[in-house]
């Protein structure tokens, strides 16, 4: 699909700077721009760069006013770099608008859908599943029994969304991603086996939640496994039964949270961070890379290491860590000449 640099403008409400009618069909970084393709300019770093480009279009901010001549059309805006996030996102709207019901795919008879969805070839569509306008369901996604899904809901192909699973409004759920399998429930016996505990509740997924590829979300023993409204998950994540994560609350990826732990509003949480079950962290916490959690934690703390600990405290000990072998050897030192004296 094409668009010229003034339709591009009137989305945008910008200012075009150049030739109007020049056509763009694809995105590309302004360094490596070609004829045909759209890109903008926010970094000054990167200003040398238009004066090279091949970019047909570029978006710049309103105050941008080239010093040499140039090639490419420029779209005038308050915010180049909001500006191109918007046409990123008008782009895959676009690229996304699918409908209808592909085969071969199979829908019970008995589930339920409103407008305008999409339904990819080879997926399933289990008993009494509701699915809310617009649903976007790619190919080879299995959907369980009892699902319901909101609207402007995106499935990707490969997901797999088991039974009794409620996912809200404007989700993102990406491919490989697995939300109500079992939870990692098991009671040890006598002679050393184990038993494995039914997992008879769900998940709840509320609205604006992104989840990355390969991330599992396990149902609850009972009750629910719930994330809220605006959570963001990277890809390969586990989040395991029981477990509750507050709104806009973001997680990097490799994050294990263990059971029942709940985790507030606002936290950030980077990659490979490991959380023991039945714990509570609080709001606007932070929790850097790597950190183990094995505690509660309170609002607002910024905390690092494994186990965690202030971030303040974790910045100055590590300048004792990396000296350790010279404190050792200084005190030996001081040992010796202690001795030496006495």
């Amino acid at each position: 699909m094409k668009f010229t640099a003034q339709q591009i403008a009137g989305i945008l409400e910008g200012e075009v700077v150049g030739n109007p009618d020049v056509e763009v069909s694809k995105l590309s970084k302004i360094e490596e721009g070609e004829e045909g393709s759209l890109t903008f300019l926010s970094n000054p770093k990167y200003k040398h760069y238009i004066y090279s480009t091949n970019a047909s279009i570029t978006i710049v901010n309103r105050t941008f006013t080239p010093e040499i001549g140039i090639k490419t059309t420029l779209i005038k805006v308050d915010d180049a770099y909001m500006a191109f996030s918007k046409v990123l996102e008008y782009y895959n709207s676009v690229k996304l608008n699918k409908n209808g019901v592909e085969q071969p795919s199979f829908l019970s008879t008995s589930s339920t859908h409103g407008e305008n969805i999409y339904v990819g070839a080879f997926s399933y569509i289990g008993e009494n599943v509701s699915l809310g306008d617009n649903v976007k369901i790619f190919p080879n996604t299995y959907i369980g029994d009892n699902v319901a899904i909101g609207n402007n809901t995106i499935i990707f192909s490969g997901a797999k969304i088991y039974s009794d699973t409620v996912i809200g409004n404007h989700c993102v759920i990406n491919s490989g991603v697995i939300i109500g399998a079992d939870g990692f429930g098991f009671a040890p016996n006598d002679d050393g086996s184990y038993s494995k505990i039914p997992q008879i509740g769900n998940v709840i997924i509320e609205d604006y939640v992104d989840i990355g590829a390969t991330t599992t979300i396990d149902r609850a023993t009972l009750g629910s496994t719930i994330i809220r409204q605006g959570v963001k998950l990277d890809n390969q994540i586990h989040i395991a039964h029981n477990v509750e994560i507050g709104k806009n609350t973001v997680i990097a990826a490799q994050t294990g949270v263990a059971g029942s732990a709940k985790i507030g509003e606002n936290c950030q949480i980077g990659g490979q961070v490991g959380i023991v079950g039945h714990v509570t962290i609080g709001n606007n916490v932070k929790i850097q890379a790597q950190s183990g959690i094995g505690k509660n934690i309170k609002d607002n703390e910024i905390i690092q290491g494994s186990p965690a600990f202030s971030l303040s405290d974790y910045n100055k000990s590590y300048v004792h860590f990396k000296n350790l072998p010279q404190i050792v050897k200084n005190i030996d030192d001081l040992e010796k000449k202690i001795h030496g004296n006495s």
